[in-house]
């Protein structure tokens, strides 16, 4: 793994390196050159499997983290490579020319975030969300407990309790569920 990230190194602008372990990197490529590695690596050393491509949410940098998880099946070797995108107008090119499989987390990635992949097939169809009119739902500024309030009735006789305390009681029912349980 080591020589692969270095030779990596010397012919990409990768702003941090993460060895995880001898068999797991993790690396950051600016978004105008994350294609091209992504390319490079599966052409031209084995990393032929896509695994998931996923996002996270840094809504205090107004950014997401795109993750693109490629597997070599003959080192049994993983390296993710990560790209920073806006969160406003967040888009990103589409690999499904090099993964078929890349246009069904593509299409997610659309509906639970809102970032666009133009070009990847289908990328405009629901996929889970049906007739869904609201900000995609992964997104961190989602209100979950609002849109639930909205949208679903109050059903008689629910209630709701503070998790820690209602498993030592479920626990300790004779000790009464104390803190000195």
């Amino acid at each position: 793994m080591e020589k692969l990230l270095n030779q990596l190194k010397a012919h990409y602008p990768l702003t941090d390196v993460i060895e995880q372990r001898p068999d797991l990197a993790f690396i950051t490529i600016p978004r105008d050159r994350a294609l091209d590695l992504v390319d490079h690596l599966k052409r031209h050393h084995g990393f032929t499997h896509l695994v998931i491509l996923t996002a996270v949410d840094w809504i205090e940098d107004g950014k997401f983290q795109l993750t693109y998880l490629l597997n070599n099946p003959a080192t049994m070797d993983d390296v993710g490579v990560r790209v920073m995108i806006d969160r406003e107008g967040a888009s990103m090119e589409s690999i499904h020319h090099l993964w078929i499989t890349a246009a069904t987390y593509q299409r997610e990635l659309k509906e639970m975030f809102g970032i666009d992949f133009p070009g990847s097939p289908r990328v405009d169809t629901p996929f889970i969300l049906e007739g869904w009119k609201d900000l995609p739902p992964y997104r961190r500024d989602f209100d979950t407990k609002a849109y639930s309030e909205r949208t679903f009735f109050p059903r008689p006789g629910r209630t709701t309790s503070d998790p820690a305390t209602h498993m030592r009681e479920k626990m300790y029912p004779t000790k009464g569920g104390g803190d000195n349980v």
